[in-house]
């Protein structure tokens, strides 16, 4: 005999006891099955969570400023990878001077400028202006060329250079005139070279003139008597000492270069009789080495006519368009011309040797 309440399926769980039947429609209902609470985290264990987290921003912060960096560099590299190209084609690989007659289209005058002291070590030697001349005469669409000068002279050997080489270029090509244009300043030496010219134009407040020779120093034999220094001076040759600023003058040292110094004025002269003719006027004070302004100039017979190279291209040439020929130096070619120069200088002082300037 059975006890009736006792269920005759084994597989039936006893009262309280969830079924598999139960834990089956857990599963298919959705419903999610009741969970045990978690226990509390400790204090430890809060500590390490916030020690990770710092950690970790640190390191965040740390990667970045690296990346910025980095960044940074690559760019610095850029540019100044960059400075150096254009730094390296401007002076290996832009010419100095460009070939301005494959430019120009038509007839045009040609410019070429006179400006500064005419001397080997400036931008006003002989060889640039005569460089710029032979560029503007050659070039078969060249109506008329321009001598603009603003100098107020220089050396007589580079100004006799370029008098004597406008003489020849004008021989050369007997259709086009050279125009000497000046702006602030044409003496001495620079008037030495306009005087070449075809015909010279001046503004009326130019200064003209100046035509003479001077050679410029100073002496200090008495004070240096007065301060108790003794001139201690040994040369070979009678007249090698000659124009020492610490030794008396000699008269026979300075009637020498007094003689010199006439015979270049009178090689002056002649140079601007001979290129102004019969032009110039017949004023005492001509070749004195006075100056005048440009008004007076044309009343003197040392300028033509009044105006800038603007008005001599249009009312004179009659070709407008204005080419510049004038060289220009590479900064290179400008660095070592003035080391050349400046070791040229000391050596001559160093010898004792002074020079004529038409100024």
């Amino acid at each position: 005999m059975t006890d009736q309440n006792t269920p005759e399926n084994p597989e039936q769980g006893t009262p309280g006891t969830p079924s598999s039947t139960d834990a089956n429609d857990v599963w298919t209902s959705g419903s999610e099955a009741p969970q045990a609470p978690k226990a509390a985290a400790s204090p430890e264990t809060k500590r390490t969570s916030d020690e990770d987290w710092q950690r970790d921003i640190i390191n965040r912060l740390a990667f970045a400023a690296l990346n910025e960096q980095r960044r940074a560099r690559r760019w610095s590299v850029f540019f100044k990878s960059l400075l150096f190209v254009y730094l390296f084609v401007l002076l290996f690989y832009v010419p100095s001077d460009w070939d301005t007659s494959g430019l120009t289209a038509g007839k045009h005058t040609a410019l070429v400028e006179l400006d500064g002291v005419i001397a080997s070590d400036s931008p006003a030697n002989a060889d640039n202006l005569i460089a710029g001349l032979r560029s503007a005469f050659e070039d078969h669409n060249t109506a008329g060329v321009i001598l603009r000068i603003n100098s107020p002279g220089g050396s007589p050997v580079q100004a006799g250079y370029v008098y004597d080489e406008i003489k020849r270029l004008r021989e050369e090509h007997r259709n086009i005139k050279l125009y000497a244009v000046i702006t602030d300043m044409c003496a001495s030496g620079g008037y030495y070279i306009a005087s070449a010219a075809d015909e010279i134009y001046a503004d009326k407040a130019s200064i003209v003139g100046s035509i003479g020779v001077l050679m410029d120093g100073f002496g200090f034999v008495d004070a240096m008597k007065k301060v108790g220094v003794e001139r201690r001076l040994m040369t070979a040759g009678e007249h090698k000492g000659i124009l020492d600023p610490f030794s008396p003058l000699k008269p026979e040292e300075t009637k020498h270069v007094q003689d010199l110094l006439d015979s270049i004025h009178q090689q002056f002269i002649q140079v601007v009789k001979e290129g102004r003719g019969d032009r110039l006027s017949d004023s005492p004070q001509l070749f004195s080495g006075l100056f005048w302004s440009g008004e007076e100039g044309v009343e003197l017979g040392l300028v033509d006519g009044l105006g800038s190279s603007d008005y001599v291209a249009r009312e004179i040439i009659g070709a407008e368009d204005i080419v510049d020929y004038t060289p220009r130096l590479h900064f290179l070619d400008r660095f070592a011309d003035r080391i050349g120069a400046t070791m040229a200088n000391v050596l001559g002082g160093g010898l004792g040797m002074q020079q004529a300037n038409l100024r």
